[in-house]
C-alpha cells in the first residue's frame, strides 16, 4: 500500500521550507520581521510532510487565474 502524500493532491498548493539565506532576503525584501508573517501550525498535516520546525519560513505557490503564479510566505510556529 502506497503512502498519500498531501502535496500530490491537485487542491494542496506548493510548500517549501525556505533556506536561511532565502529566508532574510525575502524578510528584507518585504521589509518586515518574521513575527509579521502569517502563520502556520507545526502541526499542520502539510508542515509535518515538509518536515518545517518552529521557526522556518514557508514560501506557498498557488496558481492563479489572473496572475499566474500567487506567493505567500508563513512563519512556522
Amino acid at each position: 500500500m502506497t503512502k498519500f502524500r498531501l502535496q500530490d493532491h491537485i487542491l494542496v498548493p506548493k510548500h517549501e521550507v525556505l533556506s536561511k539565506e532565502e529566508a532574510e532576503e525575502v524578510l528584507k525584501t518585504l521589509g518586515i520581521r518574521k513575527e509579521q508573517l502569517p502563520k502556520i501550525k507545526v502541526t499542520d498535516p502539510i508542515a509535518k510532510e515538509i518536515g518545517a520546525k518552529v521557526g522556518d519560513i514557508v514560501r506557498i505557490i498557488r496558481d492563479s487565474p489572473t496572475a499566474g503564479k500567487s506567493i505567500a510566505y508563513r512563519l512556522v510556529v
